[in-house]
């Protein structure tokens, strides 16, 4: 091993061990996940950016099979594994790679396989005490590696989902923005969309086929679409059955027949989603444009007031922490909080350490009950980085 491969990684167990000190002193036990996971898992539910950057492979047996992306869905395996009726409270850490498809051969702010270091908080009955405990014991164990300087930024997805359900919107648009929050461009596109109503699909090539289905007779809807596909011929090779497809297509059907978005609503949208800023007077414009729009955010915006409270309680600087609307990170299991530890100007290198409430994520692995959760990971590699680099 090289000399200056062998000091990193030294440094970097050192780095570790610090690390993990704080994080069992204040009572995670430490758990080790498997490195190869189950391909559905992460699939379904890390999202699309991360699904086209995780490893997979099939083993002799047929099985698909995955490198670990990140260590939450694992860690939340083996929370299930030792407790399958998910009524009990758990608190893990954890020290070890990650894996992660790179353009090119990566570099060092985007390695393909990386390091992570990370607590995952299971089954609190005060969800937002729990954020608090999480991020607070995050920001003492950088600070206790040596990192002094950095920004906190984050979200808050809850809000953003209590205000879609609030509006008057078809189920199917609904889903397809909470599904788009993670790609902007997208979102905004499908907002104009929506608005353009039956123009947007106009020239669309499909257009003949979606004038031809009926959402009550599916089967002749199905035989539609294939018949279509068989006389374009167009192979049906990919993720998406011909039923998933007849779905999305119906959906498309629909809107056809449906009055366009309303351009106040989509404003309103798009204004909170411009809602930027320091922590509390994020917050009260948030309360203004939702009080003025008539709309009644009530436990999701006393869960993001209270949060604030615990936070400064904790000893969490908010005169510098900066709220941001559309910031989800990029792992779609998020459903509330999410935050991320930054230095400033230096890019992705700069993200140190970020996390978030992912409520869903273990009744959607085969929990009996939703769970709350809430995690957060540090990029041991480029905190080091950082630290060496004068960001401490």
């Amino acid at each position: 091993m090289p000399a200056e491969t062998a000091q990193k990684f030294e440094a970097l167990e050192t780095q570790a061990a610090v690390l993990m000190d704080v994080f069992t002193q204040a009572g995670y036990e430490p758990v080790a996940p498997s490195i190869i996971q189950p391909a559905d898992i992460f699939l379904d539910r890390v999202g699309e950016v991360i699904r086209g950057r995780t490893y997979m492979f099939t083993d002799p047996d047929g099985a698909e099979l995955c490198l670990r992306p990140d260590l939450t869905v694992p860690c939340s395996r083996i929370y299930l594994s030792r407790h399958p009726e998910a009524g009990s409270r758990a608190r893990y850490c954890y020290n070890g790679p990650a894996f992660r498809f790179q353009l090119g051969r990566g570099d060092a702010a985007r390695p393909r396989e990386f390091r992570q270091a990370g607590i995952e908080n299971f089954g609190a009955p005060d969800r937002e005490k729990a954020e608090a405990e999480v991020l607070s014991l995050v920001i003492e164990a950088v600070r206790r590696a040596g990192l002094e300087n950095f920004d906190l930024k984050f979200g808050d997805l809850g809000l953003f989902l209590s205000l879609l359900d609030l509006l008057e919107l078809p189920e199917r648009w609904r889903t397809r923005l909470k599904h788009h929050f993670w790609r902007p461009d997208m979102f905004h596109e499908l907002l104009m969309r929506l608005c353009a109503g039956d123009a947007a699909v106009a020239s669309s090539n499909l257009r003949s086929v979606l004038v031809k289905l009926n959402a009550d007779d599916k089967d002749d809807a199905q035989k539609i679409v294939a018949e279509y596909f068989e006389e374009k011929e167009i192979p049906l090779i990919g993720a998406r059955s011909l039923k998933e497809i007849t779905e999305r297509l119906l959906d498309h059907a629909a809107d056809l027949r449906a009055d366009p978005l309303p351009e106040e609503t989509a404003e309103l949208i798009e204004r909170y989603l411009a809602i930027s800023g320091p922590a509390k007077a994020a917050g009260a414009r948030i309360a203004d444009l939702t009080s003025a729009a008539n709309i009644d955010l009530g436990g999701s915006l006393q869960a993001y007031t209270k949060r604030l409270d615990l936070f400064a309680q904790a000893g969490i600087e908010l005169a510098t922490a900066q709220f941001s609307a559309e910031f989800g990170r990029n792992l779609e299991y998020y459903t509330g909080l999410v935050f991320q530890l930054e230095i400033p100007d230096f890019g992705p290198a700069g993200q140190v350490a970020g996390g978030g409430r992912y409520d869903g994520l273990l009744e959607d692995i085969g929990a009996p009950r939703d769970v709350g959760a809430m995690g957060s990971a540090i990029h041991t590699e480029r905190l080091l980085a950082a630290i060496q680099g004068g960001g401490a």
